[in-house]
């Protein structure tokens, strides 16, 4: 702002020496005042200069400093690689690769859907599902831009993420009912494919899920999002300490090993452009999902305190008890912790899932 108004203030005294200049002879100006304005736009000159000048170095300072940055930051991703071996089945859906785990072995297929932004699906739900592979199949599909699954640039609506999952599983071999277990912005999906398919779902076990209202007020800051991708392409993200380090690392009980490779996925796998591409359609999905009837399926939902979700928890709850009000077979149980709920409660939900998948379905 500072620099504008020196070259406003300059090209105004210029104008004024050129209007000056072509009126000598007819106002007969005292020529001493011209010399004196000259010196001055001189001095303004030299000034606008300097400014420049140190708005150079600060530039090539900043470039250098996010150069070394980046270097870094490419250092370490090729370090990392070994980590980045998919620990999942890999399945080609259009092209792409998508990330499929599965583990465990049962009559009942639990498909885990992670929650927008998620870097490592797999890793993120692992200290939960562990305690149920005994009893059921688990599955997770990481969807596009998620885990090992490829980062593509492609529109996020509603109907296009469900078409990949159902195509992912259909890939890999693992059929039809499914338990789905949403966290977050996935209990979007999920209730979509109720609503479209309802011969595929047995149940929906919401990990503390959205549901259609919670978009309806919902701000989408793109601004800070886009910084937030661009920070972790030039590898800005590394020097914020703990940053890495989610609620599966902290609360949850993944080992050693797996901490390091959910640290590798993380700086490969946050905020990318299919990530944003996905907050983009948020709200309309969330519409296309309202607009429809509430599916008239077995539902459990756990929710948080509301910590970590941007809502009050009050209004989080409540959202989530309104919904399933009139569906047969509900049942919500509130606890006290933040939205990554299963990387906290993961031994009461374990307890809670298998007590209510223990009467039928249908």
């Amino acid at each position: 702002m500072a620099l504008l108004t020196k070259l406003i203030s300059l090209v105004t005294i210029m104008f004024e020496l050129i209007l000056g200049e072509r009126n000598i002879a007819r106002a007969g100006l005292d020529k001493n005042k011209i010399v004196s304005k000259s010196a001055k736009a001189g001095k303004n000159m030299t000034k606008v200069k300097k400014t420049m000048k140190i708005l150079l170095g600060i530039a090539i300072i900043t470039f250098i400093l996010l150069l070394a940055i980046y270097i870094n930051h490419k250092i370490h991703l090729n370090k990392e690689q070994k980590l980045l071996l998919p620990i999942s089945t890999m399945v080609e859906i259009d092209g792409h690769n998508m990330s499929v785990y599965t583990e465990g072995s049962g009559e009942k297929t639990l498909v885990f859907m992670s929650g927008g932004g998620t870097c490592s699906p797999i890793l993120d739900f692992k200290s939960l599902y562990s305690l149920l592979s005994d009893k059921y199949r688990i599955v997770v599909v990481e969807k596009f831009g998620y885990g090992f699954s490829d980062v593509v640039d492609k529109k996020r609506g509603i109907e296009s993420v469900l078409a990949d999952t159902r195509a992912a599983l259909k890939a890999a071999g693992i059929e039809a009912p499914y338990i789905l277990c949403p966290h977050s912005m996935s209990g979007i999906e999920a209730l979509y494919w109720a609503q479209q398919y309802p011969e595929e779902v047995l149940a929906i076990i919401g990990l503390d899920m959205a549901v259609p209202k919670s978009y309806q007020d919902y701000n989408i800051n793109m601004a800070m999002l886009k910084l937030s991708q661009f920070a972790s392409a030039i590898g800005i993200t590394r020097l914020l300490p703990g940053v890495s380090d989610s609620d599966a690392i902290t609360n949850g009980t993944l080992s050693n090993k797996e901490k390091e490779i959910y640290r590798a996925v993380f700086y490969n796998r946050t905020a990318t452009i299919t990530m944003l591409n996905e907050v983009k359609s948020i709200k309309e999905n969330a519409s296309k999902v309202e607009s429809d009837n509430i599916p008239q399926v077995p539902m459990l939902l756990f929710a948080s305190n509301g910590q970590g979700t941007g809502w009050d928890k009050e209004i989080w709850r409540s959202s989530q008890k309104k919904y399933i009000a009139n569906v047969p077979n509900s049942k919500m149980i509130e606890l006290d912790c933040p939205h990554y709920i299963h990387d906290f409660e993961y031994q009461v939900i374990s307890e809670e899932i298998v007590e209510f998948l223990s009467y039928p379905c249908r």
